[in-house]
């Protein structure tokens, strides 16, 4: 990185600013010698679950893992059909894979980033069981009309929420809106462990418990196993972690959002801007813009100092990976432009007001030119 750069994430701000309860957090689970479901964990499932609306939470190895376990657990497997967006990490179709399923996907709507509900019914098929929205960049997905259309049609809807703790739909959280939902502790996310970490949250009992099952070698009782499980289990010490940094994760969504907004204010009509639903809450884990020279916007920022990240330059269904599906060029126009022209700025919440400015003032320069994408 240049010096002078303006990272899109520097997490080293934030472990300044809590570096002593973080320290003594670490101490007290070095000291009290439980390492594994200990305390913090447990004291951290409910304090998610209640976050976010859920009646449990069930801490898990990763957002990946969470996804995967809830997906199991709600009998999702082989033959089976789940509907998702193609405009994803690949942590989303690993997951459906993983239960033997298969990946249908949908398109987006191109000022969300997040799967059009009108194109799902479409996609419908006998054997469709599941609905796996994304709530992409920290955007909620329209749960409200995805959940219809899967009560509708007798689907389970488990939720993405790697991206989007906090997030809102008319003052219910992301989370909130399905059958399971996924959430992600890597560092990098709004609340972000010092390794991987996810939980899964839900408010249907049986899920919860075949999850708790599930994450410990398939088995409820210490050596007794009722089927094949994994292991994956939330780590004591990032559970510690994770503790104290909860109670700031309001403040610092309202912080990315200040920063979003003065992004918006700054850069409409020069960029495609995020769009924010009404009645929705945006947390902002990224801020993206299109731009139709992407390639040429982003080596020309980083030649006066600022960093960005494309999320993400080739949509699932070109993976190689996804090959065997069948999908060719075209298959979801408004994925693949997206994945041509997204490009996420510097975003987290101790972005000093100074470079906010030095961001904007970069783009507005490199951009003045660019014809903004409609």
């Amino acid at each position: 990185m240049a010096r002078g750069m303006i990272p899109i994430l520097d997490l080293t701000r934030q472990y300044r600013y809590l570096e002593e309860p973080i320290g003594d957090a670490i101490a007290a689970v070095l000291a009290s010698g439980t390492f594994i479901n200990g305390a913090n964990v447990a004291a951290l499932e409910d304090e998610i679950a209640r976050y976010t609306g859920a009646q449990f939470g069930v801490g898990c190895n990763s957002g990946t893992d969470a996804l995967h376990l809830a997906l199991r657990a709600l009998n999702i497997g082989p033959g089976d059909e789940v509907i998702t967006t193609p405009f994803t990490f690949i942590a989303t179709t690993e997951a459906i894979a993983m239960v033997g399923a298969t990946p249908v996907f949908v398109d987006i709507d191109p000022l969300t980033f997040n799967i059009d509900p009108l194109r799902i019914e479409a996609a419908i098929t006998p054997r469709t069981q599941a609905i796996l929205p994304v709530h992409l960049y920290g955007n909620p997905a329209p749960m409200r009309e995805i959940a219809s259309i899967a009560a509708r049609h007798g689907l389970v809807v488990v939720e993405d929420c790697a991206q989007a703790i906090g997030a809102q739909i008319g003052g219910d959280r992301t989370g909130s809106f399905s059958d399971a939902a996924a959430f992600s502790f890597f560092p990098s996310k709004n609340l972000g462990a010092y390794g991987d970490g996810g939980m899964l949250v839900t408010s249907r009992p049986e899920v919860a418990e075949r999850v708790r099952s599930l994450r410990s070698h398939g088995g409820r009782v210490k050596y007794h196993h009722e089927e094949i499980g994994l292991n994956s289990r939330l780590d004591e010490l990032q559970a510690a972690i994770l503790r104290v940094k909860l109670p700031h994760l309001e403040t610092w969504i309202e912080r990315r959002r200040a920063h979003a907004a003065a992004y918006s204010v700054a850069l409409e009509g020069i960029v495609a801007i995020p769009d924010e639903t009404p009645g929705t809450r945006h947390v902002f884990h990224q801020y993206t813009i299109r731009v139709s020279n992407r390639e040429q916007v982003r080596d020309e920022l980083a030649a006066r100092g600022v960093g960005t990240m494309v999320y993400y330059p080739v949509p699932l269904h070109l993976q190689k990976v996804h090959e065997p599906l069948g999908y060719r060029h075209g298959a979801f126009e408004h994925s693949e432009a997206a994945a041509r022209e997204v490009l996420s700025l510097p975003m987290f919440p101790e972005l000093e007001p100074g470079e906010a400015e030095a961001v904007i003032d970069a783009v507005r320069s490199v951009c003045a030119e660019t014809v903004p994408l409609a």
